[in-house]
């Protein structure tokens, strides 16, 4: 029997299995090679801003946290100065940031879920498409934006870094 996955906002009580679960995805991105995280993000803060700010969200499998995300349905404003062009001219579109994955619920279907999940909130907040950004060298990012059909719309700009940027349209 399939244990029941629920979505959720984050509480502070979750801290400690977020953080951990977030070190495991930095070790991972580390092993693979990939430069997405690194030592200085993300950090506890981040996840504890997420939290107050309301965005941080975890989906739980039987009970245990699963994995994390950061859904936000304000405008990320390195979006506003894309190398590209966005699909959507419209503003009004949902974000996914730091999602990450616990070991031991990995190929189960959780990143998938957690689009899925944000898909159902952005449409009740009236969004029109999901934007998005990765490093070129996040290969299981890059493979869950093919799976799901986003169009890569061009590059964003932060201060760690260049990224990938994509959209879907609902």
């Amino acid at each position: 029997m399939q244990k029941e996955r629920i979505f959720r906002k984050a509480t502070v009580d979750d801290m400690d299995a977020i953080w951990s679960i977030m070190l495991q995805a930095k070790r991972q991105m580390k092993s693979l090679g990939s430069n997405q995280w690194g030592d200085d993000y993300p950090l506890p803060q981040h996840i504890e801003n997420d939290i107050a700010a309301g965005c941080g969200y975890v989906l739980t499998i039987g009970g245990e946290i699963a994995g994390y995300a950061v859904v936000d349905f304000n405008s990320e404003p390195a979006y506003d100065d894309i190398d590209g062009k966005w699909i959507s001219a419209d503003n009004n579109y949902v974000v996914i940031h730091r999602i990450a994955v616990a070991d031991k619920f990995k190929r189960q279907g959780c990143a998938l879920s957690f689009f899925n999940f944000a898909g159902q909130l952005a449409c009740q907040h009236g969004c029109s498409s999901f934007r998005v950004d990765t490093n070129f060298d996040n290969t299981y990012m890059l493979a869950i934006f093919k799976r799901l059909g986003f169009v890569l719309c061009g590059k964003v700009s932060y201060i760690r870094g260049e990224r990938l940027a994509y959209e879907k349209v609902f």
